[in-house]
This record gives structure tokens, sequence and C-alpha cells, in this order.
């Protein structure tokens, strides 16, 4: 077998700073000096072998095999191969409130910045940090923006900064990753909207769910919004959300036969809600024999450690639930280490971190950030990745649908097993 020489340049190392020398980051190119054609089978026994250069070499552009293809494109981010694709550079800003989003402008850029590499094109990725989210501020902020000619800006804020962005009403490209379009107002066609639908995956959840629905939340406005909202869902169930799949001539009868009883199961559904204050650990007071939540559902709109907390008394204090449910805010492998199988083996978990990508995973690895699990680092690449195909034309990598400017999520529902989370069969069926 012919030996491929190769020349490698320095390979750069990963900074939290974004091209703000004008100095060009050094890039790896490897040269094909083998005259003869490499096909499948000759490119897998370089991988199997290990000659990762020999295989590079002639990996110059995408391949058919797609596990080739993503050995390719793995390598190629790592080793920050010179691209053999020209093209204009990519210009993307980030919008970050700093003091409110707290380690998520890190995290976000992170993601950002990742996704650009795994992509193997020139980019320009430009951070504009503002003080709050302010009108003042953001439209400050916006104006610099457009002054150095970004048109697309990826922007993590709250829902007050996204109602002041809209208050704005730019003409530029901006998804936000932490908003969801039904808790906004605005119907510009420059906004774009990436944050996980809290309401369809409680939707979801109470399908699972038995009287009577017990409900933890913390004091945060999603805890809040999240109790009153699956309160009012379980006790004001509608007739529509019955089976209406057979014939107009058979749902009629059905359905006229089934409303007395339909109310009558409404009536004898109760709620019960219980807001766990940031600092208590001990639910003895609202636990401890108490028949009005025995054998109930119980719905944990809280933050991971304290559901952990709040599962292990559930079991401490015999209260024989029939399942645990929460949304995506304790869709997190911690949830696995820090409670015992016991507490969580009846536990029903939301998720809509559903499409995957490995190399862009890896790549986010190598500057210490999760995708995987984290869901605004997840959205916020789903943002980037929708924005790169606006600008190129590319394929998407994730083929998640857009309506009305918003990103449709698949929604599954998990259980967190011995080890890993698996996906949940109902047996209410």
């Amino acid at each position: 077998m012919k030996k491929i020489l190769f020349l490698i340049l320095p390979i750069f190392l990963f900074g939290q700073s974004f091209l703000i020398s004008n100095i060009p980051i050094p890039r790896t190119y490897i040269q094909n000096l083998d005259p003869y054609e490499c096909n499948e089978a000759c490119m897998q026994e370089f991988i199997d072998n290990g000659m990762i250069f020999s295989f590079l070499a002639h990996a110059d552009s995408k391949l058919e095999n797609v596990e080739q293809d993503e050995i390719r494109m793995m390598n190629i981010a790592i080793l920050n191969l010179g691209s053999h694709i020209i093209s204009d550079k990519l210009r993307i800003a980030m919008l970050l409130p700093y003091k409110t989003i707290g380690k998520y402008a890190a995290s976000t850029t992170n993601a950002a910045f990742a996704y650009l590499i795994a992509k193997n094109r020139s980019f320009e990725l430009k951070s504009y940090q503002i003080e709050s989210e302010s009108v003042e501020d953001i439209r400050e902020a916006l104006n610099q923006i457009a002054k150095d000619d970004f048109y697309y800006v990826i922007a993590p804020l709250t829902q007050s900064g996204s109602d002041a962005v809209s208050e704005i009403n730019p003409q530029m490209n901006i998804y936000f990753p932490t908003i969801n379009k039904e808790d906004v107002q605005s119907t510009s066609s420059f906004l774009y909207y990436g944050g996980i639908d809290y309401r369809a995956q409680s939707n979801l959840l109470l399908k699972e769910a038995v009287s009577p629905l017990v409900i933890f939340y913390d004091q945060s406005d999603i805890g809040h919004k999240l109790a009153m909202y699956e309160e009012q869902r379980f006790t004001h169930k509608d007739v529509a959300d019955m089976n209406l799949s057979l014939s107009t001539e058979e749902v009629i009868p059905q359905l006229l036969e089934r409303v007395d009883s339909v109310e009558s199961m409404e009536e004898n559904r109760t709620v019960v809600k219980f807001s766990i204050p940031r600092r208590t650990t001990n639910l003895e007071e609202q636990l401890k024999e108490n028949e009005e939540i025995k054998k109930g559902s119980f719905f944990l709109n809280t933050p991971i450690v304290k559901s952990g907390m709040i599962m292990s008394q559930l079991t401490l204090y015999d209260t024989n639930s029939t399942n645990v449910l929460s949304t995506q805010i304790n869709y997190d492998p911690l949830l696995l280490s820090m409670t015992q199988y016991t507490d969580r083996k009846n536990m029903i978990v939301a998720n809509s971190i559903t499409q995957n990508n490995n190399v862009i995973i890896e790549t986010n690895s190598l500057l210490g950030n999760d995708i995987v699990y984290d869901w605004i680092n997840y959205t916020t690449t789903v943002g980037m990745d929708y924005f790169f195909n606006k600008i190129t034309n590319d394929e998407r990598e994730y083929k998640i649908d857009v309506q009305e400017n918003q990103m449709m999520y698949q929604i599954e529902l998990l259980q967190p097993s011995l080890s890993r989370f698996i996906k949940y069969f109902s047996t209410l069926e």
C-alpha cells in the first residue's frame, strides 16, 4: 500500500474569545500524494488500521457511507482542517444579557461556536453584551449589530427581553433559543423561537395521570405557570380528548352516552398543590399520613436537586404514588445518580431533545459543553443550524419542522431506569 505524505500545521486551541484578533487561526492541511483512487473498502481499511490521515487525504468531500462521513467530519472539526469548500464568510451575532442568564451566556456561545467549527466553513461569531434587557439597552445593541453588518442574531433572552425586542421590531433575523412563541404576541417574520413547549409536554404527561394529581412547584415563574396550567388542564378535560377515530354515525351516539360519565369523572378529579420554597428540605407536614394524596400522580415542576429530595420523601412517607411526572426540567443524567431506583421506578419524563448529531455533540464536548441533556444549548444549536441553512442553502442537520417561526419539537416519554433513560410504554392504554 502506498504511503501518504501529509503536512500538519499547528492545531489551534479553543478559547472563549471568537475572532477578536485579526490574525487568522492556523489551519491543518493534508496533501494527498497517492496516485491511486481509494474506494469505500479502502477507506474503511485506513480507519480500521488507525491511519486517519491517509483516510482524510482521500476523504476530501462528503462520503456516501454515513458512518465514514461522520468520522471525516469529526476529525475535520478536531484537527481544524482547512476547508475544501470556498464560500463567503458566515457572520452571526450573539446578543447576551450576562447578568440575567448567568452561565448560559458562555454555554450558548460555546454551542454556537462548536456548531460553526463542525461545519468547517469560514465564520465570524461576535458577542454583544448588554447590561439589562431594557428596551433602551437592547435597541442600542441591535443598532450596533446592524452597523456591523450582522443580519442573523442568536439571542438567549428571558421573556422580558424577547418582549422588548418585539416592541423594537428590528428588521433582522433574530432567534430566541429560550422562548416559545406561545408565550409572546409578536407576528414579526424576522423573529424565530426555539423554546421547549412545556404545555405540550404537560398535556402528554397528564394522559398518564390519575386522581388525585399532586403538583409540586418552586417559586420561579415557570413553576407557577406550569402548576396553574396543569391544574386547569387536569380538572377540565374536554370530551374532544377522547378517541374520535370512528365514523360520525358511530361517534355521536357514543358521545351522548358518555357525556354524563365524563362530567362525573371531572367532578371526581382532585388536585393538590404544594409550593416548595428553595430552602425547604423536609416534607413531613405535606406527605406524612396524608390520605388526600395517597396513590395519586405526583407532578414535579421543580429543579433536579429539589425533585430528587421530593422523590426520596414520597418513598419515605409511604405515599404509594401511582407515578411521578415531570417535563424537560428533570431530563438530566444527575437524576440517575442522586436518586434510588426505588424512588424513580414509576417516574415518567417528557423530552424534546430527540435529534442528535454525533459530530456536533463531540465538538461541544471539546469545549466542555453539553447539548445532549441541556435543552437551552440544544435549542441554540438548532437555531444555528436553521440560520446556517438560510445563509448557505446547505441541508439542515436538525430536520425539525418550523411553524409560524416556532421550532416544533417532537416529544417522547422516557423512564429513568437503572443506568439510563429508556422509552416509556403506557400502561393506561
